[in-house]
C-alpha cells in the first residue's frame, strides 16, 4: 500500500492535558501517528484505527476520565433540571 498524504492533513498536535485518545484522537499504526479523524478506518490506507490504549494502566485512566465526564454531565443537568419551575394553567 502507498500513503496517499491524507494522513498528514489530519495530523493532530499532542493535548496538555489529558490523554490523545481521551481528548478524541485515534492513531494509525501504519501511518504511526495521530490523527484527528471521525471515521473508524484511516484515510490514507484504510486500516482501522486504534481508538483505545493498549496499556492495562492507560486503560483504568482512560475510563476514570470518562466516569468524571459523565458524572459532569449527569450534575449539570440535575441543575439544569432543579432551577426549572412548573407553573400550573
Amino acid at each position: 500500500m502507498v500513503c496517499k498524504g491524507v494522513c498528514i492533513r489530519h495530523k493532530a498536535s499532542g493535548p496538555i492535558s489529558y490523554g490523545r485518545y481521551a481528548t478524541g484522537q485515534k492513531r494509525c499504526q501504519i501511518c504511526e501517528m495521530f490523527i484527528k479523524w471521525d471515521g473508524i478506518f484511516c484515510p490514507c490506507y484504510g486500516c482501522r484505527l486504534r481508538i483505545a490504549p493498549r496499556l492495562f494502566k492507560d486503560k483504568a485512566k482512560l475510563r476514570i476520565r470518562e466516569k468524571q465526564k459523565e458524572n459532569q454531565k449527569k450534575k449539570s443537568q440535575m441543575k439544569n433540571n432543579s432551577n426549572i419551575i412548573l407553573h400550573a394553567p
